[in-house]
């Protein structure tokens, strides 16, 4: 088993990175944890199975109209019929739409209640499950409501990616792709164990300077701001991790456009994006460009204006206040460039 710790003073957890390490879990509970609340979806490839604990099973939808305020309230509502207190525990079991839900419901529980995750997809490893931000979505926008709620440990189990959808796959090595330009690791050339722990480790490092995305952790959102509008946009047709590739790549555009980058640096992103990762960097046909800019304009990062996470001298930063010709302008041919190749 590897192990990569978030450090993070006395909240500072471990997670675990490896075949069978859902055997690792008990160690992870406290042992005041009597009662042990697991949030899962069906199908999941992974059971939870606790000695000398009272364990109830809550499943909730698949897709991103489950990930809502009702589930919220169903689960919630379930704990207090539990009878689930402080001193117990949250175990979100399923993917990164899991985890962010179990996290915010155990947040929210007596206004914080321990959580561990057993992450069982390649974009949960890498990403959703590590770094505490939890939510939920409403119709205006993509995790709008929740919490900065670190878990108490982290299981990435590899068994579960055997019977992963190729989709999913893609979806998890679209966030992988991000880690490539913040960092120039060359993360493929990696066992697969090792690679995972790679990834945690650079999240690890930027939550635990920045754990609240007050500075240098929302770097960790490169190309997620079209990315959440493509989701939304397209009824998340595209889920998350193809819409981030997406977004990474017009993200570089916009750079250039701007001056900040060269064209280089923009064919690169392409030929990593597309080449290394063989992912999708065009974005579909019917997307608007005003609904795309409206949409944008919501994220939760903005401050003052259009932000957006982009490279530069200097490496990827965080830009406030882009202008909007410029951004419509770069969509406008991106959007075109769709258009054309989208097949």
């Amino acid at each position: 088993m590897l192990r990569v710790k978030v450090p993070l003073a006395d909240r500072s957890y471990e997670v675990v990175v490896g075949n069978g390490a859902i055997s690792e879990l008990d160690a992870l509970l406290a042992s005041t944890a009597r009662r042990v609340a697991v949030v899962t979806q069906a199908g999941i490839p992974l059971e939870v199975s606790l000695a000398d604990r009272e364990v109830e099973t809550y499943v909730i939808g698949d897709g991103e109209a489950a990930k809502s305020l009702a589930t919220i309230e169903t689960l919630t509502r379930g704990f207090a019929r539990q009878g689930l207190t402080r001193r117990d525990v949250v175990v979100g079991v399923g993917g990164g739409m899991v985890t962010d839900v179990a996290g915010f419901a155990a947040a929210s529980w007596h206004r914080g209640t321990p959580v561990v995750h057993v992450s069982t997809t390649l974009l949960g490893m890498v990403d959703a499950a590590i770094g505490g931000k939890t939510g939920v979505n409403l119709p205006e926008g993509k995790n709008l409501v929740g919490a900065f709620w670190q878990p108490s440990g982290v299981i990435c189990d590899l068994d579960a990616l055997a019977s992963l959808p190729e989709r999913e796959t893609r979806c998890g090595l679209g966030e992988m792709s991000k880690y490539h330009f913040l960092t120039g690791d060359d993360l493929l050339a990696l066992p697969l164990d090792q690679r995972i722990a790679r990834c945690v480790e650079i999240k690890a490092d930027v939550v635990a300077s920045d754990e609240r995305e007050g500075g240098r952790r929302a770097l960790l959102n490169y190309g997620h701001t079209l990315a959440h509008a493509i989701e939304i946009a397209t009824d998340h047709d595209i889920a998350h991790g193809e819409a981030v590739a997406i977004g990474l790549v017009f993200a570089a555009e916009l750079a250039a456009e701007l001056g900040r980058i060269d064209e280089a640096r923009v064919d690169e992103h392409r030929r990593v994006v597309a080449g290394e990762y063989g992912l999708r960097i065009t974005p579909p046909e019917r997307l608007e460009v005003d609904e795309l800019v409206a949409l944008m304009a919501r994220d939760k990062k903005a401050l003052d204006g259009l932000t957006f996470v982009l490279d530069g001298d200097d490496g990827v930063e965080v830009v406030d206040d882009v202008p909007e010709t410029a951004v419509r302008a770069t969509l406008q041919r991106f959007v075109a460039h769709g258009v054309r190749h989208n097949e």
